[in-house]
């Protein structure tokens, strides 16, 4: 397959999770690391690595992504700044360990991991669970290691953190217009720790292919950032013209469906 019929699947890639993270409300690392370990496999990639190159690939796009996140929430100054600088602190160094974490796991055992956390989200979506405010916000420490936890799981997930992050603030009595901002905002740290954890340990790593940048695929890469976020609009759109609790369930379904199809290969 040359590289440019490569680049135009992902570019189509882009736009389905960009759509579906759009339609969904939902960041787009859930939906593109399942994605690109199943492309990965089907180019033929070891599957030692194919995991660790879709969590690395997706906390890269990100970083290209929240920008355009922060800027929208922040018109309607929705993100809580004095949370998200103490929880960037932990955010930072959890990310970092996060990376070296999944990087000691097989590929196998990686999916296998992945595969739960999927079918997990999807019993909460289909379920409706959500914590009830049970405390205020911590200080400046318990959100450095709070940060710590959700940036240590994000990046062996390749995920922004939003999963974590607003039911985590919401417990702690931050209304969920603020949750949602400023766990947009704490996504560009976890994006950056864990796509530069990433990068270094996957650096030499002999079965990664050609055009990777340690475990970070770059034709996934480039493909995805150029549709994801126009479509995620498109999925925004249709967002507001379909019904809310019904997409929800749909989602919550293909999720668990996801997942077993994780643990069951």
């Amino acid at each position: 397959m040359s590289l440019l019929s490569v680049f135009v699947i992902y570019m189509v890639l882009g736009a389905f999770a960009g759509t579906l993270a759009g339609l969904f409300g939902i960041g787009g690392g859930l939906i593109i690391v399942p994605v690109l370990i199943f492309s990965f496999g089907a180019q033929g990639f070891s599957p030692e690595i194919a995991a660790h190159l879709a969590v690395g690939t997706s906390l890269a796009t990100i970083v290209f992504t929240s920008f355009s996140s922060i800027r929208s929430h922040q018109k309607h100054s929705a993100i809580r700044w004095d949370i998200f600088r103490p929880m960037t602190v932990g955010i930072v160094l959890g990310a970092l360990v996060g990376a070296w974490t999944a990087s000691l796991l097989s590929g196998p055992a990686l999916e296998l991991i992945i595969g739960i956390f999927v079918i997990l989200v999807g019993f909460k979506m289909l379920l409706d669970v959500n914590p009830s405010p049970g405390r205020d916000v911590p200080g400046s420490s318990g959100l450095g290691a709070a940060g710590a936890g959700i940036g240590w799981a994000s990046a062996i997930f390749g995920i922004g953190g939003g999963t974590l992050t607003v039911p985590y603030l919401n417990w702690c009595n931050v209304r969920m217009q603020q949750a949602v901002g400023t766990s947009a905002a704490c996504g560009l740290p976890i994006a950056i720790a864990g796509t530069l954890g990433n990068a270094w340990t996957g650096w030499g790593e002999s079965a990664v292919p050609e055009y990777s940048l340690g475990f970070i695929y770059l034709p996934a890469l480039v493909g995805i950032i150029l549709t994801s976020v126009l479509f995620a609009r498109v999925g925004a759109n249709l967002a507001h013209r379909l019904n809310a609790k019904v997409l929800k369930r749909v989602f919550a379904i293909m999720l668990l469906l996801v997942g077993l199809r994780f643990l069951l290969s």
